[in-house]
């Protein structure tokens, strides 16, 4: 409980400064919001999407889980990219990984983990697909990696093709999708060079069939 009572006087505190430095703040948020981005990142503690991009609350839309991934299935994810896209109609979805994460790192390993088994399988599938990569990597760092930025690559496609971007795109709405990775041990944004901001430029993101 003394925890507890210590979250939220920091969060009483955090209130009154944000509302000291921007006086009408939180009136002006409960209002509306109109926030330009959606970020589908890590459910690590690590990487709070908007003390790293150093965006106020109502700047991003955000949407995390273990490992950054996006699902077809999952329709907890596709709500909120649905959501973001048709009502709040932002303009740039981020798919953000971060390198050491647990969930790439827990799929890398043989031993058995439970329920968590069921996700870990989208990104060891993505690891056999590019198996041939991994071949000369040396250490397990390397291949941890490499696999946490095929994970941003495969989860940036994964976003471009659901119905809810393709629809997006095919009406005209303005919209990219774009992939980045996050360094925790120096806090700072990498960009992997995945924009896709229209069904010819995902195109050339696709394998050839």
């Amino acid at each position: 409980m003394s925890n507890l009572k210590e979250l939220i006087k920091q969060n009483h505190d955090w209130a009154r400064r944000l509302e000291s430095e921007n006086p009408g703040f939180f009136e002006r948020l409960a209002n509306q919001q109109q926030p330009e981005y959606l970020w589908i990142g890590c459910a690590d503690s690590r990487v709070p999407a908007t003390q790293i991009a150093d965006m106020l609350p109502g700047e991003i839309f955000v949407h995390r889980n273990i490992a950054n991934v996006v699902v077809h299935t999952d329709l907890n994810c596709l709500s909120v990219i649905q959501f973001a896209v048709e009502v709040l109609r932002v303009k740039h979805i981020i798919v953000c990984g971060h390198y050491d994460c647990g969930g790439v790192k827990a799929s890398l390993q043989a031993p058995s983990l439970g329920l968590i088994e069921n996700w870990l399988h989208h990104i060891r599938d993505i690891y056999q697909m590019h198996s041939a990569d991994f071949r000369d990597l040396q250490t397990e760092q390397e291949k941890v990696d490499l696999l946490c930025r095929l994970n941003v690559r495969e989860q940036v496609l994964h976003t471009c093709q659901t119905t809810i971007v393709q629809q997006a795109w095919q009406r005209g709405q303005s919209l990219a999708v774009h992939g980045l990775i996050y360094r925790i041990q120096d806090g700072l944004l990498e960009d992997l060079d995945l924009h896709v901001s229209n069904l010819e430029s995902l195109q050339q993101l696709l394998p050839n069939p």
